[in-house]
């Protein structure tokens, strides 16, 4: 139990850490690693909660594919321009109110403690049964169910997801 505490706070660590350098860093570049580190995190995370599939998608498909797309899109805009153009939009109330509601909320939950979590009352809910534990995990559910009935709508999507992605390419080429 201990060390699922120390990997807990780990990958806290990694996502508050990764979020907040996100943010700060002026370099579009240190933002987008510094992102890469904070999903990394949010993934250790889900594994920890046996949630295996959303570890690999967060890995594959967040850090793997879009922050690749993200830092290619990074570095085919010119930066210079975009340096010297005004950063704030001067919406700092809306930003305070924003920030005293989220600490209201979050102040509130800590006062209420674990009461605050509680649900609605299940007198009407399903019998125990009706959730009986299947032997096959969600992760093989979800495989099965998308490669015999949605095959070919996955295989489509992934199609034109190729092609978008080569369009951009070829299209960035000619401007570059």
């Amino acid at each position: 139990m201990l060390i699922d505490t120390i990997f807990f706070y780990v990958f806290a660590l990694l996502t508050l850490g990764g979020g907040l350098l996100t943010i700060t860093r002026r370099n579009a570049v240190h933002s987008a690693l510094s992102l890469i580190v904070s999903l990394l995190g949010v993934a250790g995370l889900y594994l920890m909660q046996q949630a295996e599939f959303l570890f690999a998608v967060q890995i594959v498909l967040y850090v793997g594919g879009i922050m690749v797309l993200f830092l290619f899109v990074i570095m085919l805009v010119n930066l210079d321009l975009s340096a010297k153009e005004r950063q704030f939009n001067g919406q700092w109330m809306v930003a305070l109110v924003a920030v005293a509601a989220v600490g209201a909320e979050i102040s509130w939950f800590l006062y209420r403690g674990q009461g605050a979590f509680q649900l609605a009352d299940t007198a009407g809910a399903p019998s125990a049964a009706a959730f009986a534990v299947t032997t096959t995990g969600n992760t093989e559910i979800l495989a099965d169910v998308l490669f015999q009935e949605y095959l070919l709508p996955f295989e489509i999507a992934s199609i034109l997801l190729l092609v978008a992605v080569v369009g951009a390419v070829v299209m960035a080429k000619k401007r570059i």
